[in-house]
């Protein structure tokens, strides 16, 4: 008779963490089943401590989030607005969105990180590439094609959001970075030999000497995780990917970034503690920080990249200043069109602010 018994039915795991409620996910950082109450409440709390224990945030700053309309910012504008309520960080945040004018997606994305201003009740300042240097993406990739248009908008949108919270007026960036993005960047940094950047990609603030310092609350949190909180949450995000970067070099490296996940989910983490741990020789001859003399922002050379780059553009020689030539910052004022009296393409400078 026993034996005929139809075996009872598994009730399913209780959540690790209250052990009362059943578990409704698996965390990818830590492998534990846990509920979704639970989950929202580790999820935050992490985050919560990174900003404290980083002393991220003053009260009364005022914080532009970088705002894509993806799952990371949103997610990030989310959160920073509830635990600001919650702790009484005494933080003014505001929505800051870059317009690169790629049809079909960034003008898409906006819609929603406009939502996000409404649903979120954070005001919301867009800057665009057409108003800050006079190309829009789809027009620079026209002309170059997309072998390194991600060179281009990588170093336009970097000046973009720091012209955009300069208008804004505020203290600092947060920026949606997660730990996936990090440790990509740092084996990318080691695959480049860019030593410079490897000394610094894993700080969790970074610009300090610049004109606005940026900061990543997300630095240890698992894109995995920020993808299951706004699917839990039911935030209103977009999820397509750019039209422009299917070849993109941080591409293979995220791919070899989630094949050693799926082997051990810590690996994210260690290779982010390796960056945290390199040590550059004092021997290393490490670039001076300066101010470029067209436009005035942060530079290294005569020329800020995104000027060499604009200059390229204007000039109908638009891979002046990709990859190693360094021409036009080798001899900066030689051989550059001077037009007086009357502005022109030739003439812009990449942006309107000075710093």
């Amino acid at each position: 008779m026993e034996a005929d018994a139809k075996p009872k039915k598994s009730a399913g795991r209780l959540c690790c963490t209250c052990n009362q409620r059943r578990a409704a996910l698996k965390r990818p950082k830590t492998l534990e089943q846990i509920c979704r109450e639970c989950f929202y409440e580790v999820f935050e709390e992490e985050i919560h401590q990174v900003i404290v224990e980083n002393q991220l945030f003053r009260p009364g700053e005022r914080i532009a989030i970088g705002a894509s309309g993806g799952k990371d910012s949103t997610v990030l504008a989310y959160v920073l607005s509830e635990l600001n309520r919650r702790h009484n960080y005494g933080l003014d945040l505001f929505l800051l969105s870059v317009d690169e004018g790629i049809t079909g997606y960034r003008d898409d994305s906006l819609e929603t990180v406009k939502r996000n201003e409404l649903q979120y009740g954070l005001p919301l300042k867009i800057v665009s590439y057409k108003d800050l240097y006079g190309w829009t993406m789809d027009e620079i990739v026209k002309m170059i094609g997309l072998k390194n248009n991600c060179t281009f908008c990588g170093v336009f949108r970097r000046q973009a959001l720091d012209r955009g919270a300069a208008l804004l007026k505020v203290d600092k960036v947060a920026t949606g970075h997660n730990a996936d993005d990090i440790a990509e960047t740092v084996l990318l940094n080691i695959l480049r030999g860019d030593i410079a950047r490897l000394s610094r990609c894993t700080s969790i603030t970074t610009g300090e000497d610049g004109p606005i310092p940026r900061c990543k609350p997300f630095k240890y949190t698992y894109e995995k995780e920020i993808v299951m909180y706004a699917y839990f949450k039911k935030l209103d995000y977009f999820s397509t990917e750019c039209i422009y970067s299917p070849n993109a070099y941080r591409g293979f490296a995220r791919e070899f970034i989630k094949d050693l996940e799926r082997i051990r989910p810590r690996a994210i983490l260690d290779i982010i503690k390796s960056g945290e741990n390199f040590r550059i020789s004092t021997s290393t001859k490490m670039p001076e920080q300066g101010t470029c003399e067209r436009c005035g922002y942060i530079s290294s050379q005569k020329w800020c990249k995104a000027c060499v780059l604009l200059e390229g553009l204007n000039r109908g020689l638009p891979k002046l200043g990709i990859g190693r030539n360094r021409g036009l910052n080798g001899d900066v004022k030689k051989d550059i069109k001077q037009v007086g009296g009357t502005k022109s393409n030739e003439s812009k400078q990449c942006g309107s602010l000075d710093f």
